[in-house]
């Protein structure tokens, strides 16, 4: 799914199709809204008639609205559009290792309902409720859901729609999108939680991000995954293997285990896990009880010391994956998803330096930031994966 950089898309003419000049419209939409019809056309060099036209046609789909008048340039008012975004038209469901959530949003990817439950290491169960929650909110919509989106923290091959190996469950080969398709009478689509972020960073993420055409998106969660966007889309490899560096050997005895059994993964010394097992390791504090990556997170920011310094040499041992990235793929950006990105202001100086250290003078660097996306990028990504398929266009840009 491409995405259209508006900076250097010129109109098509009469040896394309009239679908990519209607892609361009959309994402004009999308990207600049609330706008007139005038503006596309001094933008894009497409005659009035055509927008019209392609502007009919977007608001009869329910994809543009009309939403009142703008400033007048001497002439008449022009009338203002924007993304039609009365109902909810897809199912984002992000399964992780703890928890399974499920959300309905509109066409600009705005979170309608949300749900979530345990997940089970069971397939059979996991999915059973899955299926269930959709064909509730389903029925709750009326009919306006479009098709389900589905991340999923390991291997997965969007081109079948299966789970080949989540580590985490030993879930292997399960045909994950035909038997929910099957069950709930919508299309499904599916990909690995790194990439369906990556997808979300490039659709819905800040400028500096989405206007990049190179960049790469690293998930710390209880894993540690990257999604890859080359030119404008995501790169998945064969059977979209491609991106899987949580596992590459960055050290010895690592504080837990990767979700492959190994102490020398990066995964192993850079994930969640990882960072709370080093917290209470310093803080010499019993797990009488749940303790997750977002205490720990919330100690930090209130100046707890062992948490302040958990995180830092987590942050440190995460910079040493990223310089190898940035070495081998010279990107213009890195972004950093998850809970992490939340301790930013105490994480970042670490990170940074490290990457400094590692990345040999004369070669390019990389802008390094925290993802926008919010809490549970992974539900984001999933349903990215249905929204962006609204936008995307089908030739290079």
């Amino acid at each position: 799914m491409r995405r259209l950089d508006l900076r250097k898309t010129q109109a098509a003419r009469l040896n394309t199709i009239r679908d990519i000049n209607r892609q361009i419209v959309l994402n004009y939409v999308r990207e600049r809204e609330p706008i007139s019809r005038a503006e596309i056309a001094r933008e894009t060099a497409l005659q009035r008639s055509t927008i019209s036209a392609i502007v009919e046609s977007l608001t009869e789909e329910g994809l543009v609205e009309e939403v009142g008048e703008g400033e007048s340039t001497g002439g008449r008012r022009p009338t203002l559009l924007r993304l039609r975004t009365k109902e909810a038209i897809a199912v984002g469901v992000a399964i992780t290792p703890s928890c399974t959530t499920i959300a309905t949003s509109d066409l600009a990817g705005r979170i309608v309902e949300q749900e979530e439950f345990p997940t089970s290491p069971d397939p059979d169960r996991t999915l059973g409720e899955v299926m269930a929650s959709i064909r509730k909110l389903s029925l709750r919509n009326h009919g306006s859901i479009e098709a389900v989106g589905i991340s999923l923290p390991g291997l997965v091959d969007p081109s079948t729609g299966n789970a080949v190996y989540v580590p985490y469950f030993k879930w292997r080969d399960i045909p994950i999108a035909k038997r929910i398709e099957e069950a709930v009478g919508l299309p499904v689509i599916i990909d690995n939680d790194a990439n369906a972020v990556a997808l979300a960073e490039l659709w819905f993420g800040r400028p500096e991000v989405s206007d990049a055409r190179d960049f790469i998106l690293v998930l710390v969660a209880e894993g540690v995954g990257t999604g890859i966007i080359f030119d404008g889309q995501v790169y998945r490899g064969q059977q979209g293997a491609a991106g899987e560096f949580g596992h590459m050997v960055i050290g010895t005895q690592a504080p837990v285990p990767c979700s492959c059994g190994n102490l020398d993964c990066w995964e192993a010394f850079s994930s969640e896990g990882a960072a709370v097992a080093r917290y209470l390791k310093l803080s010499g504090e019993e797990l009488r009880r749940q303790f997750g990556f977002r205490e720990l997170v919330d100690r930090a920011l209130r100046g707890e010391d062992h948490a302040k310094v958990a995180l830092i040499e987590t942050a440190h041992y995460l910079g040493i994956g990223i310089s190898n990235l940035v070495v081998g793929f010279s990107p213009e950006a890195v972004v950093v998803g998850g809970e992490i990105a939340r301790a930013w202001s105490l994480v970042e100086d670490a990170l940074k330096e490290t990457i400094e250290h590692s990345v040999r003078r004369g070669l390019a660097s990389a802008q390094i930031m925290p993802s926008t996306l919010g809490e549970k990028p992974e539900l984001r990504g999933a349903l990215s994966l249905v929204l962006a398929s609204k936008f995307a266009a089908a030739f290079a840009a």
